[in-house]
């Protein structure tokens, strides 16, 4: 008796991943480096004058790494609680850091002891930042307080009391030293100049506001707070212009690449969106281990280093144009002839003894029930809710196995509305699927046919029905209307080939 053979499952073709110049771009980085830091990393900061060294802000320390060094090079632990949002200076030879006991220190890069201690506030500091004149200091605190500092003389120049709830964000003006913006946990983000006593501008995020960027032209502003990144053109008074909902945990950190043309934002559901900036459409996205709590993008675009929850520093740095090369010639790499010939040359010997090891045939649950004649059974097997919603292929190819045997139409009969209303839910998932239509078109025929005289008495069949009937009725449509452009396609190109002139025959008369 001849063995019995598995059901054949088809092979359909797949729409791989569509390579784009993003593709190509944000893929070309190496494995990631990973630094095991102190506790959760808050804040990542680019020095911006090369070397680019940057600060990455962990509990009770600031840790300064080389562009590729795994160890610091340079560590500040004068903190006595956690310590928040350690930031460069322009000139990248000051650090000013926030910290859980309400004092801001400034730090000189080269040394070690705080060069000013800035006193004043009540609760934790988690935002702090350098105007663009280089001699004060932006700060935003829990107390609901945001303050300008005056850093040769550690006293606070300007107090604004507007928000009502924690400040966990802000940016200063790299155009404008009188403007910064600051955005709360109260969901507004505000505008402030320092030449008046209360803000210009104050925009609703709607969410608690976790993060804003301002493009290099800073005529746009970019926040983050909850599931949104919203982006509002404040030289029109704060105008909403676009509102991204792609993560679906809360966004707690934005950056842009080096040319301005690439936004990315992180979140806590472990995914970095990269968005293009014209049209703001995700172009990639990157997959992390844990939730992220900060991001940065060094100069160039040569690094990625991300924070997150579980304490851990991931550093991603760009390949070289040669190990990019060295990488693409890998993967075109074709084994080598001596594989295939490997043991063929070899002679076997008079007392050479062959072990053979019988291949066990291990067959699928529904081959099992085909096998033993269960066709319902198998059916049933196929119709499972993981397999019919991940592997649809497998439950069209039984269905097909069962027509071809004659069985398919004694595997549909005989079912309650619970199993009837499984097999409608598939048909209408993927009836309209132009790869298994030959198959499904003749299991529903059957349906119909077997089940057309209990229609009415189940008002979750008769719906599953209607909505099967509506999709044939849109896919007709559809395919009339193909039909109509492809023989409109066919006048269009007909009348704009080349006409050929035939010669005319002239008659001579003697």
């Amino acid at each position: 008796m001849a063995s019995f053979k598995p059901t054949k499952i088809q092979v359909y073709p797949k729409l791989g991943e569509k390579v784009t110049q993003d593709t190509l771009y944000w893929k070309n980085y190496k494995a990631p480096v990973q630094i095991k830091e102190f506790g959760a990393i808050t804040n990542i900061d680019f020095s911006p004058v090369a070397p680019h060294n940057f600060a990455v802000t962990a509990f009770t320390r600031i840790h300064i790494y080389g562009p590729f060094s795994q160890e610091p090079v340079k560590t500040f632990t004068r903190f006595k609680d956690t310590a928040y949002c350690g930031r460069f200076r322009s000139d990248g030879q000051l650090l000013v850091a926030g910290c859980e006991d309400s004092v801001v220190r400034l730090f000189d890069v080269s040394g070690k002891v705080a060069l000013r201690m800035f006193k004043g506030h009540t609760k934790a500091v988690h935002v702090t930042d350098f105007t663009s004149d280089r001699y004060q200091i932006l700060t935003g605190s829990d107390d609901y307080s945001c303050r300008i500092w005056d850093i040769p003389n550690a006293t606070d120049l300007t107090t604004y009391q507007e928000h009502t709830d924690y400040i966990r964000c802000g940016v200063t003006s790299k155009l404008n030293r009188d403007l910064f913006i600051t955005g709360s946990y109260d969901h507004t983000v505000k505008l402030f100049d320092t030449r008046l006593d209360k803000s210009v501008m104050t925009m609703n995020h709607g969410q608690p506001v976790e993060s804003l960027l301002l493009y290099p032209s800073e005529g746009l502003l970019v926040s983050a707070g909850g599931r949104y990144v919203k982006v509002w053109d404040l030289l029109k008074g704060g105008q909403p212009l676009v509102s991204l909902k792609n993560h679906h945990k809360t966004v707690t950190c934005l950056c842009l690449s080096s040319n301005g043309q690439r936004l990315l934002s992180a979140s806590l559901d472990r995914h970095v969106k990269v968005y293009n900036t014209t049209n703001y459409k995700v172009v990639h996205n990157f997959d992390y281990a844990a939730s992220i709590l900060s991001l940065a993008l060094a100069p160039d675009d040569e690094s990625i280093v991300v924070g997150m929850t579980n304490s851990i520093l991931s550093i991603k740095r760009r390949k070289s144009p040669e190990e990019s090369k060295e990488t693409l010639g890998q993967q075109t790499r074709r084994p080598s002839y001596r594989v295939f010939v490997k043991g063929k040359n070899y002679v076997p010997k008079q007392d050479d003894y062959l072990v053979s090891k019988p291949v066990k045939q291990h067959l699928a649950k529904y081959d099992k029930q085909l096998k033993k004649f269960n066709v319902s059974k198998a059916l049933d097997t196929a119709l499972e809710t993981w397999r019919r919603h991940r592997k649809p292929e497998i439950t069209v190819a039984v269905i097909k196995e069962l027509d071809r045997r004659g069985t398919l139409k004694n595997a549909l009969a005989g079912r309650d509305e619970q199993g009837v209303s499984h097999l409608l839910n598939f048909l209408i998932g993927n009836l309209v699927d132009p790869r298994f239509a030959p198959v499904l078109v003749t299991a529903a025929e059957m349906i119909l046919d077997i089940y057309h005289s209990v229609i009415g008495q189940s008002p979750v069949v008769d719906r599953q029905l209607l909505r099967l009937q509506e999709l044939l009725g849109r896919e007709i449509d559809y395919q009339q209307d193909l039909l109509e452009v492809l023989g409109m396609l066919d006048t269009m190109f007909a009348s704009n080939l080349p006409r050929k002139e035939v010669p005319r025959r002239v008659s001579c008369t003697n």
